[in-house]
């Protein structure tokens, strides 16, 4: 996706068998994508949903 300026990996995805996403940011946009299929599906959030979203992830919501 061209809008994504630069793609991620999280450290923490180190040595878990390529199970690993991608995030990248754009003006007001979050991609997220699979590290093994770079070209790929992206699914993109606006800031404030992905902002929701990793909020609900530090507070244990989803568990």
């Amino acid at each position: 996706m061209d809008a994504i300026a630069r793609w991620r990996t999280s450290s923490r995805s180190n040595g878990q068998g390529g199970m690993c996403v991608e995030v990248g940011g754009g003006p007001g946009i979050v991609g997220v994508r699979d590290s093994k299929d770079r070209d790929g599906a992206v699914l993109v959030f606006s800031r404030r949903r992905w902002g929701a979203f990793v909020s609900g992830l530090r507070e244990h919501r989803f568990s």
